[in-house]
């Protein structure tokens, strides 16, 4: 049996960290400590350093990090300054330095994909993401592990590399099904935009329901928050009346396109709307969702805890955050193991057999 796993877990994503460990002992029937410990120092004037506090010589080693998590702050200059995506991605660099080529092998576990947003160029614009993943992989990363990339065709980026690219799709379905009765005759799929179609299409197709979609008609001759604001939500598809409509998308920053699909969805005749989201941003906070949600536009916002959420947000009844520590776990695990990962890309299987479990389940209380 191999014994040199290491996992380098960013102060970002603490909280994972600590389960995703908890699993790889299951998973490979051990009892260690796998989180080797680190430091990142900052200095007055802005700049960093980060230190690494156990070797990490000839091991196999994945760094995990949440470029969301907006609480952790630093102080420059005086001033108190929060991280952003960039601050995170320069910390990893930093840790990957820090280990002066020693390990044998390393894994960068990055959920929401740096610059994801930022995946291709029009005109005179930078190129980001493809740019990050072209660095990473100059610094000798095997492999970067994320999910739900809002473009998965960013793998071209890096055609000699590795991007891996998972879904937590089944886990949000599941956990739709277990609290609401959803059937094929009373639920329809929505997607808020023409980019979400190929999720919403796989939703329709476990639950075998049908689907819409909404065209976003945008005013091109304004930027609003480096966007063209939407106009006019257009909607095409089959009738949504009296149905339970479940809008699902990779992400919502500030919530107020969900919010407006569903507006639109309740003055349509829907029943129970339910937004369900791999990662929820809220750029603008909380109070714009919490309106909505008192006011019966939505029912749930169903999401992960794949990207930070403050815990005055978790405990808020509007929205159920699915643990998904597990399934980080069997990725790295199945990585580790240099084990095929196609049972995880393709897990409708495992779905459908959950999805038997809960009905029976729900039938027998």
């Amino acid at each position: 049996m191999k014994n040199n796993l290491g996992l380098i877990v960013m102060d970002s994503i603490k909280e994972v960290g600590l389960k995703v460990e908890k699993e790889l002992n299951r998973f490979l029937k051990t009892n260690e400590n796998y989180i080797i410990p680190t430091k990142i120092i900052r200095f007055a004037n802005g700049e960093g350093k980060a230190e690494i506090l156990q070797t990490v010589r000839d091991k196999e080693i994945y760094i995990l990090t949440d470029i969301n998590n907006y609480s952790i702050t630093y102080n420059m200059f005086g001033f108190e300054n929060h991280y952003s995506p960039d601050n995170h991605y320069q910390d990893v660099k930093r840790i990957i330095l820090a280990m002066c080529g020693h390990a044998k092998k390393i894994t960068v576990v990055m959920p929401f994909l740096y610059q994801s947003r930022q995946h291709r160029r029009k005109s005179r614009e930078s190129l980001d993401c493809a740019h990050a993943l072209q660095e990473l992989k100059r610094m000798n990363v095997d492999t970067i592990i994320t999910f739900d990339v809002h473009d998965p065709d960013i793998i071209n980026a890096i055609p000699l590399g590795k991007l891996e690219n998972f879904y937590a799709n089944n886990n949000i379905l599941e956990a739709i099904v277990e609290e609401h009765d959803i059937t094929s005759s009373n639920t329809i799929i929505i997607s808020p935009d023409f980019g979400a179609m190929e999720r919403a299409r796989y939703f329709a197709e476990m639950l075998q329901v049908e689907v819409g979609v909404f065209y976003k008609r945008r005013d091109l001759s304004k930027i609003v928050n480096g966007k063209n604001p939407v106009i006019e939500h257009a909607y095409m598809g089959a009738d949504v009346k009296n149905k339970n409509a479940i809008v699902v998308d990779d992400m919502i920053a500030s919530g107020g396109s969900s919010v407006e699909v569903a507006e639109n969805l309740k003055e349509r005749g829907a029943n129970k709307i339910f937004i369900a989201s791999t990662f929820c941003l809220f750029t603008e906070g909380i109070d714009f969702i919490k309106k909505a949600y008192k006011e019966k536009i939505f029912d749930k916002v169903y999401t992960t805890n794949l990207s930070y959420l403050p815990k005055e947000i978790k405990k808020e009844r509007l929205i159920k955050v699915v643990d998904c520590s597990k399934d980080l776990a069997e990725v790295i695990y199945y990585g580790y193991m240099n084990k095929s990962m196609a049972p995880l890309l393709d897990n409708k299987t495992r779905f459908f057999e959950e999805l038997e479990k809960i009905r029976t389940r729900k039938k027998g209380k």
